[in-house]
């Protein structure tokens, strides 16, 4: 069935003749509410789920010889981003930074990357029936051709790597990526946005790195692509692994990026407590930041009924609807809400008291930013999709199909889990049994 079939009902025509027009009217009404139930509610339409395709196998014909072992892991993680290639039912994805996970020895946590000679990818899909169908991968290189991989930046500020056992310490890469948002441009180049440092992506229609935007002061060196220091410096606050993660395109071509969470400023603490994150807009033809706006996250369990941490909140999404208009989307790894925000002149931040480190209370501190004097954009709930049946755990891209329908990609995490039973004694994956899947969610007020 085609995720957009709208579920009119057809009434024969021995049925209707005769039949006064107020009637049919009551048919009609009735056709969109239960009876029971009342108006109608956002639905699930469509589910179509990505097949095994062994990482070796996918990772080797991009670039041979990058990776030796799979350690029995299948392609997954493209869940980081959706975006519409222009085609019914066919899609742009980004994979993150490979697989990963964490272990703990003596007590402290470590990143493990099972997988390193893994390259971040942008995977093109097509849903197909309930299959889910990779038609075009473009590995993401370097200037000079090699694989960034998704091995850590710098030491000091990202996660150490580790091997999969959490044994044996792997090098760190100033190229690598952890790629989050994704975005097509018009002359066929993509944008992507990444988690380490946190950083804007801009990559060729073959998958080279022409730039890098990097807050300043990162001082990142040794990177195989122009490294530009065009971001705020108080995104280098960022909490470690809760980058950059939405992307957005507007209409006029500037992007839209959502910090994932909150900065940890002036503390990690602080960051972990507050409800205040950012949106950038950034102007690919000014190559700058050229507005910054406060978003507010609503209170944890209203985003997740079952949580009570703060720090759970994320933005993973963020999807342009027209002029200045988004979606955004709060979430947990359980559940996650989609907000219409409208960013408007007045609200704009950028290079104000909040972009510096030294302000206190700092952006993140403040428990009722606009008594404070920061201009907040309005935000009005579209849908709630913790609340629709069908929708899967962790969703982290959401695209836009038509005028009322979205389609919803979740990460699967490569199939991996965290704590050292993620692998067997022969160092094979124990797969999660969590799929990566489109769904298609209705929205009968549209969007």
């Amino acid at each position: 069935m085609s995720p957009h079939v709208d579920g009119k009902r057809r009434i024969h025509r021995s049925v209707t003749l005769g039949v006064p027009l107020a009637v049919l009217a009551a048919f009609a009404m009735a056709g969109t509410a239960d009876a029971t139930s009342g108006p109608a509610q956002p639905r699930v339409t469509h589910t179509a789920t990505l097949g095994d395709i062994p990482l070796g196998t996918f990772s080797n014909a991009l670039l041979p010889g990058t990776v030796t072992d799979d350690r029995g892991v299948d392609l997954g993680g493209i869940g980081s981003d959706i975006y519409p290639a222009g085609r019914k039912g066919e899609f742009w994805t980004v994979t993150d930074r490979g697989p990963n996970g964490q272990i703990k020895v003596d007590g402290k946590k470590r990143r493990t990357f099972p997988v390193p000679g893994f390259d971040p990818a942008i995977v093109k899909i097509r849903v197909c029936g309930d299959t889910v169908k990779v038609i075009d991968s473009i590995p993401i290189t370097t200037s000079s051709g090699k694989p960034v991989t998704g091995l850590s930046d710098q030491a000091g500020r990202d996660e150490a790597p580790y091997s999969y056992d959490a044994r044996t310490p792997l090098a760190y890469n100033p190229n690598g990526l952890d790629t989050e948002g994704i975005v097509r441009a018009k002359d066929g180049s993509f944008w992507l946005v990444d988690e380490y440092s946190p950083s804007l992506v801009h990559v060729s229609a073959r998958g080279k790195v022409l730039a890098r935007y990097v807050p300043k002061g990162l001082d990142l060196t040794g990177a195989d692509y122009p490294v530009v220091e065009a971001l705020p410096a108080v995104l280098l606050h960022r909490k470690t692994n809760r980058g950059l993660e939405g992307l957005a395109q507007l209409p006029d071509g500037d992007l839209v990026m959502a910090l994932q969470s909150p900065l940890s400023l002036p503390d990690a603490d602080a960051g972990d407590a507050s409800r205040n994150t950012r949106l950038l807009r950034f102007s690919p033809r000014e190559r700058a930041v050229t507005a910054e706006y406060a978003y507010r996250f609503d209170p944890v369990n209203v985003v997740d009924p079952s949580e009570d941490d703060t720090s759970e909140l994320k933005i993973s999404s963020v999807v342009a609807v027209g002029g200045d208009r988004l979606l955004v989307e709060e979430r947990t790894d359980k559940a996650a809400r989609l907000q219409s925000v409208r960013l408007t002149r007045d609200a704009n931040i950028l290079g104000g008291p909040w972009d510096s480190d030294t302000t206190s209370p700092s952006l993140e501190q403040l428990d009722d930013p606009a008594s404070a004097g920061v201009p907040v954009p309005a935000k009005r709930l579209v849908v709630d999709l913790g609340t629709v049946a069908g929708v899967p755990g962790k969703i982290e891209g959401v695209a836009r199909v038509d005028h009322d329908t979205l389609a919803l990609i979740n990460d699967n995490d490569f199939g991996m889990t965290d704590g050292a039973g993620a692998f067997d004694a022969q160092g094979r994956l124990v797969d999660s049994g969590v799929e990566t899947t489109v769904t298609y969610v209705r929205l009968p007020r549209g969007i």
